[in-house]
């Protein structure tokens, strides 16, 4: 019995596993000519092959398989694998001789260069000419699906929905009643809806007559749209209008035309509407002429109606040109032209407030070359800073034009003496409100050096003797407050001679470890001794940029800085984490790229960096200088602003006003002890007169996704240029910023930045970005508030929704985000 059982389980177990449905495989061999007609043979009798026609091989499978001559009838997970094609379908009738495939139930279309995937409940299909029609379909290119994982293959992923869809030809497809979005199915965030779509795998998707839905709620009509399916060259054509709404400017329509001029140039013109201010012209040009040249050029004008009453108007225009390019035997040229029609139109209509704020307006172009350590520079410059908001009331200095050559260090001969040279030949001009140089004045320049450095016993001296000669075709001729240009030629002659010396020095490395680090303090101490002569006619000298302030002095500079080190004990750890947003920053200036339309690329798209071995963690450096000639040889103008070379070079502060022994000491703190913080103090103490002259310090902190930020500076400005002036004014603000996420994060992100005038006591500027990313489309809203006294008191509030790989829509530009 017990036998009988165990025969009889046996028996059904093996009896069951043969009712398993086999998977029937067949393999089929194509001839092929050059022109592309094919003709089936059978797989065990091949005929002879020409030497023009090639075999090519197809698969077919399926659970259940009927053969009538050249017709297959496959039931049952029927499949077709062809080139790089597979073809799938419930049920499938297949024409070996043509080619032909009518399918049905469940199909699916996978492969090509492009991994594109066609989902339909039915259709026809040709393997050869890889031409057929689906019915009901969901497609997709540039995903390559491994189980329910997706890869993307593309920059430029693409998914369409269509009731009947066409495909052409092998990389062409025709959509009609359909959708394209870059979203993921089948709940999109967004998608275009339209009759007829053609779609070019690697190349575009032509939309016509199409509505633009969110949420599947129609925003916009479109008669004719493109969606980039893959990377390619740019088109020419209408960009998506933008608008938003402004205190000040009311409400804002703009629409803007884009020219893809070649591969290497484009242009972009648009124009904006102010409900009440007027018209805003916008245009940039842009070329790559090779991978180490570039040219930007931007402008901005504004045709103002005005604003109050009586209406005051405040348009104007702004012309930025950026420009590099090397050229052949080690030249350079660079262009940084910047034209700016009036202090109030910037004041009024630029949207950044560091740059609506700044007063200076800088050209430069130059040509430069460096050939065995001499350096050849011809340089036109222009530099304008309006004091005012009154027209007119703007100092104009021009270079133009100047040759300069220059050498470092050089040992002289066989010698220990080394030598260097500065020498120039240039034409200046300078105008303001009630004085104003000859168009061209000359000045020539020449500047040897010899030095002698040498090191005993650890002690680092270097001796230095310079001679100056300095001609120029003018001079200032007392007359008044502010003097005139008088066309008498003046040679400054000046000797100089600096000793700098550098003791040993002080170290001690401690063995105790902290949070897996062992530090190490060092102490450089400093002293040097200057002494300049010759200059007995400064007052009578033009002031045109640093050449021009020199001046006799004695004096001894002495200095210590302190350095504290920390060095792993272990392997440094990979810091992988969230970055959060290293572009807001207090204090310093973002990372920029070297062209100015392309972006810096992000932490979450470079590698995981290395922290180093070794860092500097803490730098202290203390300054002061002991004026052995109070007066300056009587270059000192008592009760009024000085600067010299000596001081200008030590701080940026203008601070002697009156004879002194001692000048301010400087204290220079930074620390930094890791690439996520950094933190800086700079202050100015002035013991004579017992107050602080300026301190500016500032603190930028990141931590995973969070930003935190805060900056304090303070600045004492001595009086007495005029009757008018006070005796001294004080300039004290405050900023603070926030941030967390980053500009690709998914899900919600945002950053806050304001400053408030301690002095004054309100918010000079503040601006709140938040950001909300999903995976195809996100949307960035912005405040932000101007209050620039007279002349700007705005509110804006601007919004950008950006569509993957499309484009964007809104008024908030990159340039002009938070982040």
């Amino acid at each position: 019995m017990i036998f009988r059982t165990r025969f009889l389980i046996t028996a059904s177990f093996l009896c069951h596993l043969l009712l398993a449905t086999p998977l029937v495989t067949s393999q089929l061999l194509f001839l092929q000519n050059e022109s592309g007609i094919s003709a089936a043979v059978p797989p065990k009798t091949p005929p002879a092959i020409p030497s023009a026609v090639r075999e090519e091989e197809i698969t077919i499978r399926a659970i259940e398989q009927e053969k009538d001559g050249p017709i297959f009838k496959l039931r049952g997970e029927a499949g077709i694998h062809y080139r790089t094609y597979i073809l799938h379908a419930d049920q499938m009738t297949y024409n070996s001789d043509t080619g032909d495939a009518t399918v049905e139930g469940h199909v699916v279309l996978d492969g090509g260069p492009n991994d594109e995937h066609i989902q339909a409940s039915r259709g026809t299909y040709n393997v050869r000419s890889e031409i057929g029609r689906f019915e009901s379909v969901v497609g997709t290119t540039g995903i390559r699906l491994r189980g329910t994982r997706s890869i993307l293959t593309s920059s430029n992923p693409f998914a369409f929905t269509g009731k009947l869809v066409e495909k052409t030809g092998p990389d062409h497809y025709i959509v009609y009643d359909g959708t394209v979005t870059t979203c993921e199915l089948p709940r999109p965030k967004w998608q275009f809806s339209a009759h007829k779509v053609t779609v070019d795998v690697g190349g575009n998707a032509k939309i016509y007559h199409s509505t633009f839905r969110i949420k599947g709620i129609p925003v916009f009509y479109f008669p004719f749209a493109t969606h980039p399916v893959e990377h390619l060259e740019r088109q020419s054509g209408l960009l998506i209008p933008n608008f938003g709404r402004s205190s000040r400017k009311g409400n804002i329509l703009g629409e803007s035309v884009y020219w893809a001029i070649n591969r290497s140039m484009d242009a972009t013109l648009g124009a904006e509407y102010y409900s009440i201010r007027g018209w805003a012209q916008r245009g940039e040009f842009r070329a790559r002429p090779s991978d180490t040249s570039f040219v930007d050029l931007n402008y901005l004008g504004v045709l103002d109606r005005g604003i109050g009453f009586p209406p005051v108007k405040q348009g104007g225009e702004n012309v930025r040109l950026n420009a590099e390019g090397p050229f052949g035997h080690n030249f350079r040229g660079v262009a940084n032209i910047d034209y700016l029609s009036s202090f109030v139109f910037r004041l009024a209509f630029d949207e950044v407030y560091s740059q609506a704020v700044n007063s200076e307006v800088k050209s430069q172009v130059f040509l430069s070359n460096t050939t065995r350590g001499f350096s050849y520079n011809a340089i036109t410059e222009r530099y304008q800073n309006f004091e005012s908001t009154q027209t007119g009331d703007v100092i104009t200095i021009l270079h133009a034009p100047s040759l300069d050559i220059s050498s470092p260090d050089r040992a002289l001969g066989r010698s220990p003496l080394y030598w260097s040279f500065d020498a120039a030949a240039e034409g200046l001009s300078r105008s303001e409100p009630s004085f104003r140089t000859a168009n061209l004045v000359a000045r020539f320049d020449m500047n040897p050096t010899v030095s002698l450095p040498m090191v005993f016993h650890d002690w680092s001296i270097r001796p230095e003797l310079s001679l100056r000669d300095t001609l120029y075709t003018q001079q200032l001729a007392v007359n008044g407050a502010i003097g005139i240009a008088k066309d008498d030629s003046i040679n400054r002659k000046a000797l100089g001679a600096s000793v700098e010396l550098r003791p040993p020095a002080l170290s001690r490395i401690y063995n105790r470890e902290f949070r897996g680090r062992k530090f190490k303090h060092v102490i450089e101490p400093r002293l040097v001794y200057n002494f300049v002569t010759g200059v007995d006619k400064f007052g009578s000298i033009l002031r045109f940029d640093e050449r021009d302030i020199l001046s006799n002095t004695n004096e001894v500079e002495y200095a210590i800085t302190n350095r504290l080190y920390a060095k792993r004990t272990s392997a440094p750890v990979e810091d992988c984490g969230a970055q959060g947003m290293p572009s807001l920053t207090i204090g310093r200036t973002a990372p920029q790229s070297t062209v100015p339309w392309e972006r810096v690329a992000t932490p979450e798209n470079q590698p995981c960096p290395s922290g180093p071995q070794v860092r500097e963690v803490v730098t202290w450096e203390l300054a002061q200088k002991y004026f052995l000639d109070p007066t300056f040889d009587g270059a000192l103008a008592p009760n009024r602003r000085n600067v010299f070379t000596t001081t200008a070079d030590f701080t940026g502060l203008a601070f002697v006003t009156d004879a002194r022994h001692l000048s301010p000491i400087t204290s220079r703190l930074r620390i930094q002890t890791s690439a996520r913080t950094d933190a800086e103090w700079d202050l100015d103490y002035d013991f004579k007169k017992g107050r602080i002259n300026g301190s500016t310090t500032f603190v930028n902190y990141h931590f995973g996704q969070f930003t935190v930020g805060g900056g304090d500076a303070f600045l004492l400005v001595p009086g007495g240029l005029t009757s008018t002036t006070p005796a001294q004014q004080d300039f004290h603000q405050f900023r603070v910023l926030l941030g967390y996420g980053h500009p690709n994060k998914r899900g919600f992100s945002g950053a806050s930045s304001f400053g408030f005038d301690a002095n004054v006591g309100f918010l000079q500027y503040s601006t709140v970005q938040t950001t909300y990313n999903w995976d195809c489309c996100g949307v960035s809203l912005e405040y932000r508030r101007f209050a620039l006294g007279s002349v700007r008191n705005e509110n804006q509030f601007r919004f950008v929704f950006s569509l993957a790989n499309i484009a964007a829509f809104g008024n908030l530009r990159r340039q002009e985000r938070l982040f």
